[in-house]
């Protein structure tokens, strides 16, 4: 009777543990490739991915202008969510074209000090007023990331990059909030309105899409994904209506 006590519990013992192998087998790990911009709305939004389909998800986040060139060289993930331009990462073959998912879209932001009255932003040709009456202002320089190519889409599409180009300095992300913050400059023309969503020290105010050139932000599975099916459930997950709650409460366009 000892002996057949002893049997069954060692029975149990190894299927435990082959049932724990056997989840851990059956885990599958996804890897991601974003621009730190993403950081925020992801942090959930992975958290969720996991529980609902047990998947690991490995993140990485890099500078927007670094992730065409990083897919490019076949340095990617198995999804990369890219932020135009990049052509050469399309060209490389490492993205499946055909997976081409869009996510949502940035906001351009006039951001000011904190409490500081609201600019005119209610229409194009008030954000044109606005930027053609103020003595001077900073603006995300577009050698630093996508918020300063969009800032300077901005001045283009109004039609006034020669007006103000005398007045307007070019500076990166943070030291834009630096120059607002410290009293420096009036306004910033950028970042995103979902960089300093949570920066209690400044108010970011959306342009209205006629002022600008939407930002979309697009999803691909890699050509050379380790599980291609997983990749497709990660980004299918981006783009579900949860995700796009989670993208607007950011100050994003949702996609639909």
């Amino acid at each position: 009777m000892k002996h057949l006590k002893h049997l069954v519990m060692s029975i149990c013992v190894v299927t435990l543990a082959l049932g724990a192998w056997g989840n851990a087998q059956a885990q599958t790990e996804v890897t991601l490739l974003a621009p730190m911009p993403m950081g925020a709305p992801f942090k959930a939004l992975l958290a969720g991915f996991e529980a609902k389909t047990g998947d690991k998800v490995t993140a990485m986040y890099i500078p927007t202008l670094q992730m065409k060139t990083k897919v490019a060289a076949g340095q990617g993930a198995d999804v990369n969510i890219m932020v135009p331009p990049y052509d050469e990462a399309l060209s490389s073959g490492n993205l499946d074209a055909k997976s081409a998912a869009t996510l949502a879209s940035f906001v351009v932001a006039i951001v000011v000090p904190k409490g500081a009255t609201a600019p005119d932003v209610s229409t194009p040709a008030a954000v044109k007023m606005t930027l053609l009456s103020a003595k001077s202002f900073v603006s995300i320089d577009p050698a630093t990331g996508s918020a300063g190519v969009a800032a300077q889409g901005v001045l283009e599409k109004l039609g006034i990059a020669d007006q103000v180009k005398d007045k307007v300095k070019l500076v990166a992300v943070g030291a834009a909030l630096k120059a607002v913050t410290g009293g420096d400059a009036t306004f910033s023309l950028g970042p995103y309105v979902s960089d300093v969503r949570t920066n209690e020290m400044v108010d970011g105010f959306g342009l209205p899409t006629g002022a600008y050139t939407p930002t979309n932000i697009v999803g691909y599975v890699s050509s050379k994904a380790s599980d291609a099916k997983a990749a497709k459930a990660l980004l299918d997950y981006l783009t579900s209506p949860e995700a796009e709650a989670e993208y607007k409460s950011l100050g994003m366009l949702p996609a639909h």
